[in-house]
């Protein structure tokens, strides 16, 4: 167990002390989600403060690495130590304004580690980082992870499948998301949301559908009607599924891999359907218990492999099918920049093959003349287009009816959807 911290709660050091426990976790194969769940940081100022600076850290990947490889004779003996530079050279790099108060509150934090033996390292180190910084920048450039802070395996990939817009991709990556926002139509119109949002000194602007993106983002309780269910954070791409499988009131829909919660909700937002939703993960499965109760819907939730469709299914067929498979979520990397860190390109391959084997299985309870919606958050050819004709080569009753690729944008996420017919 941790020890705590003797650092002032509104202070830098602490800020960087904890986003350092918080990096060390992901470089050791934790989840970003994971390793802030289990963070103790308050007030909420502290916690913000954190994640700006964990979150900004991993996702520049290759860069930190690089210049600490470069000023570095030998390995660093302790993985917070390395974070907690890493952490450091991002505020430095983010914040050069304040180069001196970051060094100083940098070996604030070493203090709190290892007894605070290697304070006079990170004195050091980051010291003569400023002094070298030009140096170190035109080195940089030779060095292809650490200039596009993305795996070489990674950028290998995008240059083949997008060799006129990769590089946009990856910058796509490398930035801060949007907060981006659903109306829920059952509760209010989108053009009445906005001037809920206007009159309570938030700007938005309208996208497609039920779609919004604010001006700057705030925290959730700053939402006019949050609470009480009138709007939901979700990625605009991501909002693309519950239209396209539009399914009619009186059907019976399946969401096959529905934890959070955030496509479910859609679906029953757009028509009075009879909803099963599963998840494999227990702890998962109750935060789609707990949106739709803020969000005054109702589904059957269930806590499921997909796959094992004699557990889970009583024989009746589905109207509709929403497959939102496992995937490299190549598309979201913004939001969850630990995945640069934890995917692995051999990961990819096991994707596909857990991808093929859930379109199988799910194409079973779908009945005669149904829609199944195939969706993944990855931009990966393997594990989109090429795994839809592997399908449709597999499955002779299927017929493709649409398909459409997101790329990463300034305004949504990077999305695949390909929407199957079974033969009546």
């Amino acid at each position: 167990m941790t020890a705590p911290s003797t650092l002032p709660a509104d202070s830098l050091a602490l800020s960087l002390l904890l986003a350092a426990r918080v990096i060390a976790d992901v470089r050791a194969g934790q989840s970003l989600t994971q390793a802030m769940t289990t963070l103790s940081a308050d007030p909420a100022a502290l916690r913000a403060a954190v994640q700006d600076v964990a979150f900004g850290s991993l996702r520049r990947y290759g860069c930190g690495e690089f210049i600490l490889g470069r000023l570095l004779t030998r390995g660093l003996p302790h993985p917070q130590i390395e974070a907690l530079l890493l952490g450091a050279l991002y505020r430095l790099q983010t914040r050069p304004e304040a180069a001196y108060m970051v060094v100083d509150q940098a070996v604030a934090a070493a203090g709190e580690v290892a007894g605070g033996a290697f304070k006079g390292l990170v004195n050091g180190l980051l010291r003569n980082y400023l002094r070298q910084r030009q140096t170190l920048e035109a080195a940089m450039v030779d060095d292809d992870e650490a200039m596009q802070q993305h795996p070489r395996w990674w950028l290998t990939r995008l240059r083949r499948a997008y060799p006129e817009c990769w590089q946009e991709i990856v910058a796509v990556g490398n930035g801060q998301p949007p907060m981006s926002l659903r109306v829920n139509r059952r509760r209010i119109a989108v053009a009445d949301y906005l001037t809920q949002l206007r009159m309570a000194g938030l700007s938005a602007r309208p996208l497609a559908g039920e779609a919004l993106i604010l001006e700057k983002p705030v925290p959730v309780n700053a939402l006019p009607g949050f609470a009480d269910g009138s709007v939901t954070i979700q990625d605009a791409g991501a909002q693309r599924a519950a239209g396209i499988l539009a399914p009619l009131a009186g059907q019976r829909v399946l969401d096959a891999c529905a934890a959070p919660g955030g496509k479910t909700a859609h679906l029953l937002e757009l028509a009075d359907v009879e909803m099963v939703a599963l998840d494999v993960d227990a702890h998962r499965a109750r935060r789609i218990d707990d949106n739709l109760r803020r969000l005054g819907l109702a589904a059957t939730v269930r806590v499921a492999d997909c796959r094992e469709v004699d557990r889970w299914w009583d024989g009746r067929g589905f109207d509709a099918v929403l497959a939102d498979v496992p995937c490299s979520a190549s598309g979201v990397v913004r939001r969850h920049p630990d995945i640069k860190y934890l995917r692995r390109e051999s990961d990819i391959r096991r994707f596909v093959r857990l991808q093929a084997e859930i379109l199988d299985k799910l194409w079973t309870v779908l009945k005669p003349g149904g829609r199944l919606l195939y969706a993944t958050c990855s931009i990966f050819p393997e594990e989109n287009g090429a795994q839809i004709d592997a399908f449709l080569v597999r499955q002779p009753d299927a017929r493709q009816l649409s398909e459409e690729r997101l790329l990463p944008r300034n305004d949504h996420d990077g999305f695949f959807y390909a929407l199957l017919r079974k033969a009546a």
